[in-house]
């Protein structure tokens, strides 16, 4: 999004009427930026401390990238305190700040009481379990917040007690549409709880399930809910261990059943010939799935002839799978292809599109992104 022209001019202001002086780096990232996009500076505690009393006084900033500044407990304390009286913004990264158990209840109070933010971004915060469950409750009531990141939380229990309050969350949320649990040392347990909570959630679009500890018994759990959920249009289960049973599964649900399911992404799950080979099965019959990634699974002569026929046929576009085939002395091979849900979280590349679709598919489905 777009800076306001006179943001830095704002800024000054801001700063004039608390009787604060300007933070040097803060004034000029305004003058020069485009968008307002601090990501991977050092803004720190006390870069955040002016960033707050400017989002207090602020009322047409929308986007905030703050992703790793080296921000605080204290400094997202005075952010998510600002947040109370702000009523512009929308979207707020915080992406690898270390704000810590006392930062992300700060912002769980604020969820409390902004109504304004649609999508925020915790996600590598060394946030623990206090503060994600005071998340997970607040939201029960949230209605603005459409998108949120609680990826990687420091989580030391293996009762699986966060994913139970996500669950119950889920039960009674109607807004949300995106949910990133990726590093939620998540189970089966956790699973059968959340797809219990989501056979009576009718707005979740984009569930991230990725980086757990997930094998073909919690997916099982998840086939099942394909069967009959009719919202859900992106699934990432990217490095768990679902192997062939869970891959069949999967494959059962959405040959016969689902037709909602728009990108599934199984890599790295340790998955054969068998599994892989049911899944294309799958993609003949289902003609709205249209992204699927596979690779780092175990690929032999028939899952590379299946996936050279879905491309070669057209049923499923080079551009929305991360394998290509190729061939060698009469033998079909499958090389990797730089695409996924969001290869581009963390960086941008340093040439080229830096909203590349084919590297970010969950930005170009908009059935999801409509809702953001």
């Amino acid at each position: 999004m777009s800076v306001h022209p006179d943001l830095h001019q704002h800024y000054v202001l801001v700063c004039q009427n608390v009787g604060r002086p300007e933070h040097p780096f803060i004034a000029h990232v305004l003058q020069e930026a485009d968008k307002n996009d601090k990501m991977c500076n050092v803004l720190a505690d006390a870069g955040a401390k002016h960033m707050a009393a400017f989002l207090q006084e602020n009322s047409t900033l929308q986007y905030l990238n703050l992703m790793f500044n080296d921000i605080g407990s204290s400094g997202a304390e005075l952010i998510a305190g600002a947040l109370h009286r702000n009523e512009s913004l929308v979207y707020l990264r915080m992406t690898g700040n270390k704000i810590g158990n006392k930062g992300g209840m700060s912002f769980a109070s604020m969820l409390e009481i902004n109504s304004t933010l649609e999508k925020l971004d915790l996600g590598d915060c060394d946030m623990g379990m206090q503060c994600l469950i005071a998340i997970a409750t607040a939201l029960t009531q949230n209605k603005s917040v459409k998108a949120i990141n609680l990826n990687r939380p420091l989580l030391y229990s293996q009762e699986e007690e966060t994913t139970v309050h996500i669950a119950l969350m889920l039960k009674s949320n109607s807004s949300l549409v995106e949910l990133h649990l990726c590093k939620h040392e998540m189970k089966n347990f956790g699973v059968e709880r959340l797809c219990e909570a989501l056979y009576e959630n009718s707005s979740l679009r984009y569930l991230d399930l990725s980086c757990n500890k997930i094998t073909h018994d919690g997916v099982k759990f998840l086939g099942e809910l394909l069967k009959r959920n009719q919202t859900l249009e992106i699934l990432d289960l990217n490095a768990n261990r679902i192997e062939d049973d869970g891959a069949n599964y999967l494959s059962e649900a959405l040959a016969l059943y689902n037709r909602t399911l728009q990108a599934l992404s199984v890599v790295s799950n340790n998955i054969s010939g068998k599994g892989l080979v049911a899944l294309s099965s799958a993609m003949k019959s289902n003609i709205e799935l249209s992204y699927i990634y596979i690779w780092g699974n175990k690929f032999d002569a028939a899952t590379c002839v299946a996936f050279s026929e879905l491309i070669q046929t057209g049923r499923l576009k080079p551009n929305c799978t991360d394998v290509e085939p190729y061939e060698v002395d009469g033998h079909v091979y499958l090389a990797e292809l730089s695409h996924g849900l969001q290869k581009h979280y963390y960086w941008t590349p340093s040439c080229g599109e830096e909203t590349n679709q084919d590297a970010n598919a969950s930005l170009a489905i908009t059935a999801v992104s409509e809702y953001l």
